[in-house]
């Protein structure tokens, strides 16, 4: 029965077939004639039957914005990362900890006293490099609050605050390796972790150089870190601050072996993350940040996190404020790269 169905087939194909290659011989194409000019739009017609403009639905209704939707559910989702030291982590009891966040804490409490809710409840998030922007262009989350770079790119999803850090991009080697610089990476493998940035600034560094490398990504910081560590890779590129976050967060036994270079492949503002389109939580936002910079209150809160012992397990990272974060503190701006 299956071998007649089959033959009945292929010889109804080849039938259509033939009757469609006649017809084809027969007669030109449908699309080579010209229709009557009667039928042959003019172009006042044209524009005269234009399609008149998308209006929504009876009863539609826009989604709210930020500052309605934490009114509405009395509650606040703020994104953090899992291990990005110092700016938001946690530690072994959940708690998240770091610079970003407390700046994000300062902004609760303003939208807070905006809407005269002071028992919006505070919802914590985790995010990872490749889930963030998705889950702050979703409205998954209502602000995102880690290491992240204000690019054009990501500007088009997504809206960033006033930079509230600069950071270099910088690589992390065994010190037994023998790259001292960027020109010694020639087919040697680079680890970046997926959805940052770092990948972009070693392709333009090295096609600059005419140098080949082998370039690979891991899921976080922490799997990259360890794949320079165990020999899978040569080197690990990322911002200096998170890189020098890892090592202090390391045993000493590894942080031994481990070296960061000299050299930068480029400078990145970090903007914290809210949904593009809504000018009045932006405002919120620049404007909580912009009265730490003028109170002087930012130098306190960066000394606490990049010059002081932090949790949980009392590291401190001994980073000095750099002339360029100095300058936009001076003159705040959202700019990106």
């Amino acid at each position: 029965m299956f071998n007649g169905m089959m033959i009945r087939s292929v010889s109804g194909l080849v039938s259509g077939f033939t009757l469609f290659c006649a017809a084809a011989v027969a007669a030109p194409p449908p699309s080579l004639a010209l229709p009557p000019a009667a039928d042959i739009p003019t172009p006042a017609a044209s524009a005269s039957s234009s399609p008149a403009s998308l209006e929504p639905p009876p009863g539609y209704q826009p989604p709210p914005k930020t500052l309605e939707r934490i009114a509405q559910r009395g509650a606040i989702y703020v994104a953090h990362r899992e291990a990005s030291i110092p700016f938001s982590y946690t530690d072994d009891e959940g708690r998240v900890h770091g610079y970003s966040w407390e700046l994000c804490m300062r902004i609760v409490e303003a939208v807070k006293a905006r809407l005269n809710q002071p028992s919006i409840e505070v919802v914590p998030v985790f995010a990872t490099s490749s889930s963030r922007i998705m889950m702050v262009e979703s409205g998954v989350v209502d602000l995102y609050c880690g290491s992240s770079t204000n690019t054009e790119q990501r500007a088009r999803y997504v809206s960033f605050s006033n930079t509230y850090l600069v950071a270099g991009v910088k690589g992390l080697v065994r010190k037994d390796s023998g790259i001292r610089s960027v020109d010694d990476l020639k087919g040697r493998t680079v680890v970046t972790t997926a959805g940052t940035t770092s990948d972009g600034y070693v392709k333009g560094a090295t096609a600059r150089r005419n140098i080949f490398v082998n370039l690979r990504t891991a899921r976080t910081h922490q799997d990259a870190f360890n794949e320079v560590l165990s020999g899978k890779a040569d080197v690990f590129v990322l911002d200096d601050i998170l890189l020098k976050g890892l090592l202090a967060n390391s045993s000493q036994a590894d942080a031994y072996k481990l070296v960061i270079l000299d050299e930068s492949f480029g400078f990145e503002p970090y903007g914290l993350m809210l949904r593009k389109g809504d000018p009045e939580f932006k405002r919120i936002v620049d404007e909580t940040l912009l009265a730490l910079y003028r109170s002087g209150e930012i130098e306190r809160i960066y000394a606490k996190w990049f010059q002081s012992a932090i949790p949980p397990t009392g590291i401190n990272l001994d980073l000095p404020m750099g002339p360029e974060l100095k300058q936009l503190i001076k003159t705040p701006n959202d700019r990106g790269i």
